[in-house]
């Protein structure tokens, strides 16, 4: 467990609490601080409680271009299918699907119910991310509309430009630095489908680090993604978004090794 509120408040305490009785005062207040952070981290999400407003969000991100299309049409069925939802949830989300791709529709409380529903659940958010992506990816090279849409529901659960441009590196595209500069899904008119090659995506983009970062970044940053994405801690989540995180899991394992391999470090 983190204890970061807890030394913090110890130190207050020494400092201004009269010495050590006030860091003891401090210590034991932060303690139940940092405890109900974990709790709140690790807390598995309501069942079912994504269903509205990710069904809404897909409506508003499959409309903002103007129109709806089969395809987003067939991937929110595909979606209903494989989560297995019920038969009041399939209604719920149809209900959902059809309000989010309203012109009027206010796209802020849905994905604010994300955001709620996510919590403090990074290995939650990025199967979740995963399922906006595809609506977004639907018709291959999105327009401004949908990216805007994408980056806003990335803010909201704290997933970083980086880490997003991870998860659509493994759906086979990327950034072309030479059409916008920059590269990062903030520059519009620099995304492009290139052709995925048969070693997959590449290993860089997948750790979220630079191609020119030293061995010792490299494996820092594995051990960070590959903690928050370990299977064994994705608790309660549907069958289909399960998939989706071991998937992922799978492919920063795979980017990690061709790193090795391509650098010879163990």
């Amino acid at each position: 467990m983190s204890l970061t509120w807890t030394l913090l408040l110890a130190f207050a305490g020494l400092i201004f609490g009269h010495g050590i009785p006030g860091a003891i005062v401090g210590g034991i207040a932060g303690f139940i601080i940092d405890g109900v952070r974990q709790k709140r981290r690790y807390a598995t999400p309501e069942v079912g409680g994504f269903i509205g407003p990710l069904f809404a969000l897909l409506g508003a991100v499959a409309k903002s271009d103007g129109r709806v299309s089969e395809a987003e049409i067939a991937i929110a069925e595909r979606l209903m299918s494989r989560m297995g939802l019920d038969t009041e949830q399939r209604k719920q989300a149809i209900t959902s699907f059809n309000a989010g791709k309203q012109p009027e529709f206010d796209v802020t409380p849905a994905i604010d119910g994300l955001r709620q529903w996510v919590g403090l659940r990074r290995d939650h958010a990025f199967p979740v991310l995963d399922v906006v992506i595809e609506t977004v990816l639907a018709e291959g090279n999105p327009p401004p509309e949908k990216m805007s849409l994408l980056r806003q529901v990335a803010f909201a659960l704290r997933v970083s430009d980086m880490e997003l441009m991870a998860l659509m590196a493994m759906k086979g595209y990327a950034w072309n630095a030479s059409a916008g500069g920059r590269r990062g899904p903030g520059n519009g008119g620099g995304y492009v489908p290139p052709q995925r090659n048969q070693q997959g995506p590449d290993p860089y983009t997948v750790l979220g680090i630079e191609r020119g970062a030293d061995d010792r970044a490299i494996k820092r940053a594995y051990r960070k993604l590959i903690s928050e994405h370990h299977p064994d801690r994705l608790g309660d989540l549907p069958e289909d978004m399960r998939r989706r995180a071991e998937s992922r899991a799978s492919e920063i394992n795979a980017a990690y090794e061709r790193i090795k391999a391509e650098r010879g470090f163990k």
